[in-house]
């Protein structure tokens, strides 16, 4: 009789459980939108509120540390942007843009995400990326802006002043259309300091 109740107990306990498992499972598959793959990275952030300052994964890590600062402006460059998204993403130090996948997703590991408050400041702690190995690239931070009510749209990337590719007519080109790509760096308490301002609407790159 105890081996039968016990039994009884067992089976009720592995039908629960599995139960349990389905409902996970199905809310996971649930939570995952279909255009996922599809969507850009700017949508794929986890955090249900987000706010102006996000940290890059491994930030602690490099030895390159770098604090970026800025204000997001309206078209007119006077007035702040409110409830604006910005997400970055970057190569590492040595240059690789290091890859991961979720939910049969690809996307590039470090990067990150900020909305905007009334004040449109935001603030990103990340590390001054490598120059692309498979190629004769500057360094870059590679941005995508989402305005309220429209849709993303990648701006140009971030490039560093002091990058020894930044030359000649190159340099010369993003100096004479937008200087404020061109991140100027301060060493200050261990980390390196930048600014960099955008004005919606001024800065779309060419392709994305």
């Amino acid at each position: 009789m105890k081996q039968l109740l016990t039994l009884l107990v067992l089976v009720i306990f592995l039908s629960d459980f599995y139960t349990l498992s389905a409902q996970e499972t199905a809310s996971s598959q649930e939570e995952v939108p279909s255009n996922y793959k599809k969507r850009s990275p700017i949508y794929d952030y986890s955090e249900k509120h987000l706010n102006n300052v996000d940290t890059i994964p491994d930030f602690a890590l490099r030895t390159t540390k770098l604090k970026i600062t800025g204000t997001i402006y309206e078209s007119d460059g006077v007035t702040p942007a409110q409830n604006v998204l910005l997400f970055i993403h970057q190569a590492d130090e040595d240059g690789n843009f290091e890859l991961k996948r979720e939910n049969k997703k690809r996307y590039v590991h470090h990067r990150g995400w900020i909305r905007t408050d009334a004040d449109g400041k935001y603030t990103f702690y990340t590390f001054v990326p490598g120059s692309y190995i498979y190629g004769n690239e500057l360094r870059q931070i590679l941005p995508v802006l989402k305005e309220p009510g429209k849709p993303e749209y990648a701006i140009e990337s971030f490039v560093f002043d002091n990058d020894p590719l930044l030359k000649d007519k190159c340099r010369e080109r993003i100096e004479a259309t937008n200087p404020n790509r061109i991140l100027k760096l301060d060493k200050k308490e261990g980390l390196f300091v930048a600014q960099r301002d955008i004005i919606l609407g001024k800065e779309i790159a060419a392709e994305y």
